[in-house]
Formats: C-alpha cells, sequence, structure tokens
C-alpha cells in the first residue's frame, strides 16, 4: 500500500486534560458484592484502601487526582499480588478497572526501584511493556499511565499501526520506560533494533484471551522468544481480561511462572450485570428497519451499532445518516486518521452513533455510552460480552440489545441463554 505518512496529533498535557475522567455510576459500590476466587499458592491478603499500601507519596496524589477513591475487587486482589512480584492472570467483568489494576502495581513498583533515564539513546530498553490488540485500546491505556506517572521521571510511550514508523522512533528516542504498543508495531520496533528487551521487568498482556488466540498467538510468542527478551522467571508477566475461556486459560500456563495466581472476580467470562440485555427475533430482512425504529425511539443518547463486516460498517452508517441520524463508522480498514475522527465525533456527541466491526468491542471506554446495538450477533459469546460491555462501566447502567437471526445465529443460542440466565 502507499507510505503511511499519518502523525497523530500530540495528547493535550495541562494537568487538567491528562487528568480528565468519567463518573463513577450508582452501582460502583456493588462491585464489592461479588464474590472474588484466587486460585494457586499462597496469595497475598487483599488490599481494603489505597492507602494501605506503602506507595510513595506522588502515586498515591496521582490515584486521588484520576478519582479512585476505593479499589475495585480487581484493583483489591491484583494489586497486591503484583506488588509482591506474582505473576498472575486476572478475569474481571468489562468497565470494573482492570487497566489501573495493572499500571499502579507496575508503577509503585517502577518509582521503588528506580528507572534508567535513556533519553536521546538510539536503542530504548523499557522496564515494561504493554500490548493490547487494538490501536485505539493501547492508545487509551497510554492515556491513563499518564495519570499515574504524572510528576515523576517515568516516560510512557504508545506506538501502534496506520501511523508514520518515523513518528513511532521519534517518541520513543526521547525516552522509554513504559511502551504501550499493538503487537504489529512493536515487533517491527524490535526487530530495526529501536527497542532492547533485556530491561524489561514486567510484560502485561491486555484482553490476554485475543492476545493469545489465533489472531495474535504467534506475535506473543516471537516476542518472548527474542533472544534478549528475560525468560519467564527473570520477568514478571500479567494478564488480564474479561473472557479466559479453558483452552485459552492452557495456553496462558505456557507464559508464566509455574507459581502464578489466578483472580476470577464473579464467575470467568460473565457478562456485566450493569447491561439490561434484550434479544430480539429479526431476520436478516428486517433488521435495518428494526435499527431506525430503535434508533428513533432512543433519541440523541450514545449508541454503539456492531455489525460483521467493515462494508456493512460503511454502508449502515451512510444509510443512517440519509434517514437523518448522524452516524459514524470505525473498522480495520478506515485511515487511521479516520478512525481518530470517528471516535472523537462519537465522544463528542457529534454523531451520537457508532457503526463498528469488533475492532471496537474490546476496551474502548467512552463515557456515556447509553446503548449498544448487535446488528450482526458475533461469532462467539466471548466477543459478544466484550461488544455489550462497551456500556455499564464503572458502575453506570446501559442497555444492550441483539437481533437475533435462527439462520445465521443458532450456533450462539446455548451460550447466549447461559450468559443471560447468568
Amino acid at each position: 500500500g502507499p507510505k503511511v505518512t499519518y502523525v497523530p496529533p500530540p495528547p493535550p498535557d495541562d494537568e487538567q486534560a491528562i487528568f480528565a475522567r468519567y463518573q463513577t455510576g450508582m452501582n460502583f459500590d456493588k462491585y464489592d458484592e461479588n464474590v472474588v476466587e484466587v486460585s494457586g499458592l499462597d496469595p497475598p491478603a487483599a488490599l481494603m484502601s489505597f492507602a494501605d499500601t506503602n506507595m510513595c507519596h506522588t502515586l498515591t496524589v496521582n490515584i486521588a487526582k484520576a478519582g479512585y477513591s476505593k479499589p475495585t475487587p480487581v484493583q483489591k486482589y491484583s494489586i497486591p499480588i503484583i506488588l509482591a512480584g506474582r505473576d498472575l492472570m486476572a478475569c474481571a467483568q468489562t468497565g470494573s478497572g482492570k487497566t489501573a489494576a495493572f499500571l499502579v502495581p507496575v508503577v509503585a513498583q517502577m518509582m521503588r526501584d528506580g528507572v534508567a533515564a535513556s533519553s536521546f539513546k538510539e536503542q530504548q530498553e523499557p522496564e515494561c511493556i504493554i500490548t493490547a490488540p487494538t490501536r485505539e485500546l493501547v492508545n487509551q491505556i497510554f492515556l491513563e499511565a499518564r495519570k499515574f506517572v504524572y510528576g515523576t521521571c517515568i516516560r510512557p510511550v504508545v506506538v501502534y499501526g496506520g501511523t508514520q514508523t518515523d513518528y513511532s522512533i521519534r517518541q520513543i528516542k526521547l525516552g522509554c520506560n513504559i511502551l504501550c504498543a499493538t503487537p504489529g508495531r512493536l515487533l517491527d520496533i524490535i526487530g530495526r533494533g529501536k527497542i532492547g528487551l533485556h530491561n524489561v521487568k514486567y510484560l502485561v498482556l491486555d484482553e490476554a484471551d485475543r492476545m493469545l488466540d489465533m489472531g495474535f498467538g504467534a506475535d506473543v510468542k516471537k516476542l518472548v522468544s527474542f533472544p534478549d527478551m528475560p525468560q519467564k522467571d527473570k520477568r514478571q508477566t500479567l494478564m488480564f481480561s474479561a473472557t479466559f475461556p479453558e483452552e485459552v486459560q492452557r495456553l496462558a500456563g505456557e507464559f508464566l511462572k509455574t507459581d502464578f495466581l489466578f483472580v476470577v472476580v464473579g464467575h470467568v467470562g460473565g457478562a456485566c450485570s450493569d447491561v439490561q440485555q434484550n434479544i430480539l427475533q429479526v431476520s436478516q430482512y428486517f433488521k435495518r428497519d428494526k435499527l431506525i425504529e430503535i434508533l428513533h425511539n432512543i433519541g440523541n443518547e450514545r449508541t454503539l451499532v456492531f455489525v460483521d463486516t467493515k462494508k456493512k460498517a460503511d454502508f449502515i452508517a451512510c444509510f443512517l445518516c440519509q434517514e437523518n441520524i448522524p452516524a459514524t463508522s470505525i473498522h480495520g480498514d478506515r485511515e487511521q486518521r479516520e478512525r481518530e475522527i470517528a471516535l472523537r465525533d462519537f465522544r463528542s456527541g457529534k454523531c451520537p452513533v457508532l457503526v463498528a466491526t469488533s475492532v471496537a468491542a474490546r476496551g474502548l471506554d467512552i463515557e456515556s455510552v447509553q446503548h449498544v446495538i448487535n446488528f450482526d450477533l458475533p461469532s462467539t459469546i466471548e466477543e459478544y460480552v466484550h461488544r455489550i460491555g462497551r456500556t455499564g462501566r464503572c458502575g453506570n447502567t446501559g442497555k444492550a440489545v441483539g437481533f437475533f437471526d435462527n439462520n445465521s445465529d443458532g450456533h450462539l443460542a446455548q451460550p447466549l441463554v447461559k450468559v443471560l440466565s447468568d
């Protein structure tokens, strides 16, 4: 394809913008009612408040500024485990604070141990590598990391595909302690000798089940088998997701130390209980009419519509605009600049409807998404759980509607019944 020249605009770096956040919802305290199961030998005690750790003052201040008043269950259990130097696999519902559950303890340990200041070195040697399946998600993790490292010498950097490679390299050269990256761009930059791995103390796989499946499994294997990547017993490996199918749990074991701990909040792969789920039987031919009807009833509330193909995402967005419903689309074939503009228009409310493929199914944290509509249901139940988890985050409530057509969605009937009855 043509040479990629896109350079993303720098994120605002005034204190107010860095610590921007959205409000927790009325069900935030209900997270504490979840049963938490920790499997593995000798787990450390859970953390009851952020003040209970002996983290340095700067980090405690940053946690408060970022609006984290009390730890959610996944944070209560994960933070002490990571601070104790243990490997971890953690499963907790969408929108319940997994990003902070790994960033806070990693940053705390980096502050305690000190980091190598390596500005302008030809090859940077980050202490922490965080990788996740989509560009939008790694960028979101990077923006979250900026909050916790504010006022310290720890420098987070984000690199992802669809942007100019030289721009990624320039960002890294300015100094890099925490690298947030998509797998493709990460391997590319390591291959060019711009990142050395022998200093890596923390390897984090976010959306770990997706990172270990057919899509990215080969990339992760390649990453851990670079000669200068510390062996698994010499680094800390952390895996987080809202879903962990059993076969992926087995795969994950290959990358973790034998005494790793497995934290499950609620039950593995459960849907977020703050999302009201409705399934409508709609045949393929009537889906568009049903979508229009629902969107007219919803009014201007922010709605994410999932479809199964990139072409259909553009087609449906176009169709909605013709029906005077301001919509935009996001999928893997749109240029990165277009993806970022679409997301910005959706966040700002300029386009209250975003039509998306599964590229937007995982991790994205967008304030006040009130509705998720599965115009096409996904092929797996895990994907369904992630998609509907774009609403009902952080104790807020949300609604999800799925169009079920027996001809195309029959395979999902049984697992759907389980998720709904749970």
